[in-house]
């Protein structure tokens, strides 16, 4: 079975970018984080930019190639993890989602923090490598909060809503483990989650450019 769960060697590629420590965002799927990145990414432009993932998966309704991913086929990002192109990737519902390494570097070299909104496995990647990133956990009130906010998506079937619901319980095990995220941060409610993560960005991430 080919394996994505693979580290690759970093010291070369990232000798090539800026000092700049990435940023990650890790959630459950449902637990908000897309919308407080957007929201983070709206009132900063100047400071942060976001790296686009690869995703074999198809677009939901409203998504666009190039905005919300680069939407490919399975034998294009397989080639381009083989060949080393890839920074992570990993497997999530039976699609294949990666970051590419160019992805990364174009985003350093304009000076601004790479915002990397990636799941479990690509965390554990991204940490492995000497990138040394900035990690926020968002974590969601609870499970039934979840099952809750995926079931108002309409893009589940029960079949697969319970599939996340199973990986949410893992991810947010992960996710409050102590030592594993620099922040994490309860999203029971947007504005008071986006404040806590602006501030933690403000106070350290922006300090640290």
């Amino acid at each position: 079975m080919f394996s994505l769960l693979t580290t690759y060697p970093a010291s070369a590629f990232f000798r090539m970018t800026s000092h700049i420590r990435p940023l990650i965002i890790f959630g459950p799927s449902g637990s908000g984080k897309g919308t407080l990145v957007a929201k983070m990414l709206e009132d900063f432009p100047d400071k942060f930019g976001f790296s686009i993932s690869h995703t074999t998966r198809k677009p939901r309704p409203g998504e666009k190639h190039g905005v919300h991913y680069y939407f490919t086929d399975e034998d294009t990002i397989r080639e381009g993890i083989e060949k080393g192109d890839f920074l992570e990737s990993a497997v999530y519902g039976g699609n294949i989602y990666g970051t590419s390494k160019a992805a990364v570097e174009d985003i350093a070299k304009q000076g601004k923090v790479c915002v990397l909104e990636i799941d479990v496995q690509g965390v554990k990647q991204v940490r492995n490598t000497d990138l040394n990133p900035w990690s926020v956990f968002i974590k969601p009130t609870s499970l039934d909060e979840l099952r809750e906010r995926l079931i108002k998506r309409k893009t589940e079937s029960e079949e697969s809503l319970q599939k996340r619901l199973s990986k949410a319980a893992e991810e947010i095990e992960y996710g409050t483990t102590p030592g594993n995220f620099d922040k994490i941060i309860i999203n029971d409610d947007f504005e008071t989650a986006y404040q806590e993560l602006k501030q933690f960005v403000v106070d350290n991430v922006l300090k640290d450019d």
